[in-house]
């Protein structure tokens, strides 16, 4: 296996927390370079990397074949397109672009230059998601006619010297949760044919959207996504249900986050695993017989990412999380905003 030469643009939350250790943890690629402005934490927790204090150094480096693109969403489009145009694959951390006109734009420039282009959508791999796909595949509650999903916190407070609690283009709670939600319900039903969205601002002094209430329509199913930084009691993140019952899970969210904030081994023992007393509960008719019962969580695992990016890059193999599906969730980001500007549902 002959590692991916790879270069982080920030080392931030998302650099330090999720694609550092992921990447490190892979045997299929070598972090050969980080981008850190001030600080030299990077280069303490990775010894063998390069630090660069720009994302010039890392993009013009001959030895970098693949770019993570993990800075402010505003510069997603130009940093990608910067990398693409030096021959190097790229990773864009969500949201994928701002625009659906910037989606498209870089989605031609990587066809143009034959480069892997995705989105750094891991949420398709946390252990209840890939649980309740796992139930919907199997159509455990029959046809489906409502899907409802919250990826709800509490966060009364505006976190300072943050970009994210800044206004401006591409910031808010939609762009941010709202990409990871909207990402899996594309996974589960495509596109919808109408959007309803409501959203705003709840918490004092806040200067972006922390709250958002969509509804996606379907022939014959309702979708309901909801996100919210006032939500101290939360509910379950996740309610399927159809004609011959239902599946509902925790509110508890996946454990690999916390797993890796603690500095622990991506893939290692126990992994993503759920307690029993989480899992899922099944309410539904299989057979003629009334079932009810949990369902195990399936392990969460983000390395799954890592993974389909090597084999799409070494051996050709199709993406999972597509630059097209990336900018299907913009569109409905749009959408979104348009709904709740006009106060009437899109049709798209």
């Amino acid at each position: 296996m002959k590692p991916i030469k790879t270069a982080i643009l920030s080392y931030g939350m998302s650099g330090e927390v999720f694609h550092a250790p992921l990447l490190h943890a892979h045997q299929g690629f070598e972090i050969s370079t980080i981008v850190q402005r001030s600080k030299d934490t990077a280069q303490q927790h990775y010894p063998t990397c390069k630090l660069v204090r720009s994302v010039d150094e890392a993009i013009s480096d001959p030895a970098v074949e693949l770019v993570i693109v993990n800075t402010p969403n505003e510069l997603h489009f130009n940093q990608a397109s910067r990398a693409i145009l030096a021959g190097k694959h790229v990773v864009v951390e969500k949201p994928f672009t701002v625009t659906v006109h910037e989606a498209d734009q870089l989605i031609e420039l990587a066809k143009e230059k034959n480069r892997v282009l995705t989105a750094f959508q891991n949420r398709r791999w946390d252990g209840d998601f890939l649980t309740l796909k796992h139930v919907f595949e199997k159509g455990w509650v029959g046809r489906v006619v409502e899907f409802e999903a919250h990826y709800d916190r509490f966060r009364n407070y505006i976190e300072p010297g943050t970009w994210k609690e800044e206004s401006g283009i591409g910031k808010g709670i939609l762009y941010n949760l709202g990409s990871h939600m909207l990402d899996q319900v594309l996974v589960l039903f495509g596109m919808p044919q109408w959007i309803d969205a409501r959203m705003g601002i709840q918490r004092s002094s806040g200067k972006v959207d922390d709250f958002y209430d969509l509804r996606l329509t379907y022939p014959g199913v309702n979708v309901i996504v909801k996100s919210s930084y006032l939500v101290r009691e939360q509910g379950p993140r996740y309610q399927l249900h159809g004609t011959e019952g239902s599946f509902v899970t925790a509110s508890n969210v996946d454990p690999q986050e916390q797993a890796l904030k603690e500095k622990k081994i991506p893939g290692s023992a126990g992994w993503g695993t759920m307690p029993e007393e989480t899992w899922g509960k099944l309410n539904t008719t299989l057979a003629g017989e009334h079932i009810q019962k949990r369902i195990e969580t399936i392990p969460g695992n983000y390395l799954g990412f890592y993974d389909n990016l090597y084999a799409a890059i070494r051996e050709s193999k199709p993406l999972q999380v597509k630059p097209e599906q990336a900018r299907d969730v913009i569109r409905l980001i749009e959408a979104a905003y348009n709904s709740n500007t006009e106060r009437r549902a899109i049709k798209l």
